[in-house]
């Protein structure tokens, strides 16, 4: 079996709390046709007596073809009393809300910056096409006037409630990362959403392991430091997530390559 970790001894045995299972998905970037099968994957679980704690770390839209229906399967996933459900708000939906929120006619549109790193695929989702970023404002502003008429209002409110971060156990969910020095109860919520060097390339142990999303790697990272579970689903076809239960990790993971779908479980040695 390919080696899908790299681990650090562990200082301090991390835990989740007990009488939970926590579930955390990583950036899903329009793909629907990998979350749907994963999330399948995670309900079909047997409790065991546990809560499902289902935690989707941001990123939901853009870059691939299907935002729109991952946001309508993650809202209809509030309705499931058999899963509680925590979002929290990657760097790719606040772009979309600023977008959707900006003043009319402003001389250099947050459109053209969203466009340039996947809003055109999350407004050809809704049915909207996107400007040329050479295009006039009025451009822009037809194309933000026509998404807000084409976003149902349960989408807008499913992103304006996002969370910036949440924490159980010994485990700290946030989209990005956080910065070295800063206490987690006193994170910049810009830091959470779009830190990147600073967080993966310093060696302080937070006083919770960070899980996390944003950076794509090509498999995921489980340390005593960090959990991170990007593998670059819009491109790779791989969506993953850690499962976290007492001090036990393991790895969902679901694969689409050649119009298939491919559900693996991988168990992660202790340590």
């Amino acid at each position: 079996m390919l080696n899908f970790f790299q681990r650090k001894k562990a200082p301090v045995l991390r835990s989740a709390p007990d009488g939970v299972r926590l579930y955390a998905v990583g950036d899903v970037h329009g793909r629907l046709d990998a979350l749907d099968p994963l999330v399948a994957a995670i309900r079909s679980e047997p409790a065991d007596g546990l809560r499902p704690v289902l935690i989707m770390l941001g990123d939901y839209v853009d870059r691939g073809p299907a935002s729109r229906g991952v946001i309508d399967l993650l809202i209809s996933l509030q309705d499931d009393a058999a899963l509680e459900t925590r979002f929290i708000r990657g760097n790719h939906e606040e772009t979309m809300l600023r977008f959707l929120e900006e003043p009319p006619l402003r001389e250099r549109s947050v459109g053209a910056t969203w466009c340039s790193f996947g809003g055109v695929e999350t407004l050809a989702s809704y049915g909207v096409a996107a400007p040329s970023p050479a295009d006039p404002p009025q451009a822009w502003e037809a194309a933000r006037a026509a998404f807000a008429a084409a976003i149902p209002a349960t989408h807008v409110r499913f992103l304006q409630a996002l969370e910036p971060a949440v924490e159980y156990g010994d485990y700290f969910f946030t989209h990005a990362g956080v910065r070295p020095g800063v206490e987690l109860d006193q994170q910049d919520p810009q830091d959470l959403m779009w830190i990147r060097d600073e967080f993966l390339r310093g060696s302080a142990v937070f006083s919770k392991a960070i899980v996390h999303g944003h950076t794509p790697e090509a498999d995921a990272f489980v340390s005593d430091r960090r959990i991170g579970v990007d593998t670059g689903a819009y491109v790779t076809g791989r969506l993953s997530a850690i499962v976290l239960e007492g001090p036990e990790r393991r790895l969902i993971q679901a694969q689409v390559s050649g119009g298939r779908t491919f559900v693996d479980h991988i168990d992660i040695a202790p340590g």
